[in-house]
């Protein structure tokens, strides 16, 4: 099949699969995060229940409205958020490094299909313990056991759609990007909609839980489904073959001549070319992709830098004990940044500026590098050593936006642009690659925020 007989993508299937397989991708663990009140609140009340329950002989029930923390707040609950996001980052550095690596050796399907299923599987462990008792160090321990095992499937997934849609047209990144923002907005609504509602948290948590179970059944529903459109078999085919070997031999089939001899000689010599080629070809495909490779991680490592373990201890300056006090973290924090985020991230399908050999771009993101003390300065408590210059939420509100705008295009930008730096053959291990130094950015990040919300 040549160029001009290259299929098209009837009715946006393939890019309404891989918007599909984003949300799918980070929708689970957003959830699990979104129930981040669930689990400390679950572990202070392990503490309350215990010092009370000879007094009050009655259960404490979990609420969905956020209440003010008790006077000595149990100790595996104030670490809770700084646990779990090394638990988070580290695993899912380092699984994504090893699938840039082992991506070659593991069948894709095998890749994919294996970590939605690992964490369905999770995911429905967790909402069976949201009816279990357990005492708190258990409870504690399981749940960073599951954070590793959700994030270790998940750089596997994540690496694999990447180098996957890096076979495609620069356009399939972006839908990936896309459905991954929207997972954020979907998780911080379900959020708000559970404070409206006054349920319980234990009851919101199984929501989410049991909700995120049918968002993983209907990916991989929509992956299987995947192979079976013309404009991915042609893309695949040319992964398999690389156009310019396609083109020749065409060409010698058209003049009735075999490219057996060719594909002989080159086998004689294979032994002791190939992991020689190989090496040569990593190095050069990281030459070239060098400059999206360490943007992207810078983007993220500044991003969860702050968000959320300083960004989501902002008080509100205005509230004075009325219900914008309940929902000020949850829209002005969480919402506005995946709104924002997801803009930015759907802006790459209809404008791609600056180029990707273009010096504004590691330039624009170096200077993302000010959202830091801006939102240092906001109104964080607990604080005690920076002043707070920037008080009213309106201020916190705009930096938010601005830094989640800029999160979501930039890095969209060069997840974008990273496998179109190099030859199609190339292009999924350029993906790969890719996702690898997303997730260092996201690992440094998670090691910085400790520095940040320390010098607040």
């Amino acid at each position: 099949m040549t160029t001009s007989q290259q299929p098209q993508d009837r009715y946006k299937a393939v890019w309404l699969i891989f918007f599909m397989l984003g949300l799918g991708t980070l929708l689970p663990w957003n959830f699990f995060m979104t129930a981040t009140q669930y689990f400390t609140n679950r572990l202070d009340q392990s503490q309350n229940v215990s010092s009370v329950t000879a007094e009050l002989g009655g259960d404490v029930q979990l609420l969905a409205t956020p209440i003010a923390p008790p006077p000595e707040r149990n100790s595996l609950s104030a670490i809770f958020n700084n646990v779990m996001t090394l638990c988070a980052m580290l695993p899912l550095l380092l699984f994504t490094c090893l699938n840039s690596f082992l991506h070659q050796r593991i069948p894709q399907a095998v890749r994919i299909l294996g970590s939605l299923v690992a964490i369905l599987l999770v995911f429905l462990v967790t909402a069976v313990l949201v009816k279990v008792h357990l005492d708190d160090l258990s409870f504690f321990v399981i749940t960073m056991i599951k954070i590793m095992l959700i994030n270790s499937f998940g750089a596997i997934l994540q690496g694999s759609l990447f180098g996957l849609a890096g076979l495609l047209p620069a356009s399939y990144t972006a839908p990936i990007m896309s459905g991954q923002g929207l997972a954020g907005i979907f998780a911080s609504v379900a959020m708000i909609c559970a404070i409206a509602s006054g349920s319980e948290l234990s009851e919101s948590a199984f929501g989410y839980f049991i909700t995120a179970c049918g968002v993983i059944v209907l990916t991989i529903v929509c992956y299987l489904g995947l192979p079976r459109l013309e404009f991915y078999r042609y893309y695949q085919q040319l992964k398999l073959e690389g156009s310019g070997e396609q083109e020749t031999k065409l060409d010698l089939i058209s003049k009735g001549e075999e490219p057996r001899a060719g594909k002989e000689e080159s086998g004689v010599s294979a032994p002791n070319s190939q992991p020689a080629s190989k090496s040569h070809s990593i190095r050069a495909i990281l030459k070239n992709i060098i400059v999206p490779a360490l943007s992207v991680c810078f983007i993220f490592t500044i991003t969860i830098g702050v968000f959320p373990a300083v960004t989501a201890e902002v008080k509100s300056s205005i509230a004075g004990g009325s219900a914008w006090e309940y929902y000020f973290i949850p829209v002005s924090c969480f919402l506005t940044f995946n709104v924002f985020d997801w803009l930015g991230r759907s802006l790459t399908a209809i404008s791609m500026w600056p180029g990707k050999d273009s010096h504004w771009l590691p330039s624009l993101v170096l200077a993302r590098l000010v959202f830091v003390p801006l939102l240092l300065l906001c109104n964080v408590h607990p604080r005690q050593y920076l002043p707070v210059v920037f008080e009213h939420d309106a201020w916190f509100i705009i930096f938010m936006a601005t830094f989640a705008f800029s999160n979501g295009y930039l890095a969209s930008l060069c997840m974008c642009f990273g496998p179109k730096k190099v030859k199609p053959a190339e292009a999924e291990t350029a993906g790969a690659i890719m996702a690898f130094f997303l997730s260092l950015g996201l690992a440094l990040g998670a090691v910085f925020s400790f520095l940040f919300r320390a010098i607040v």
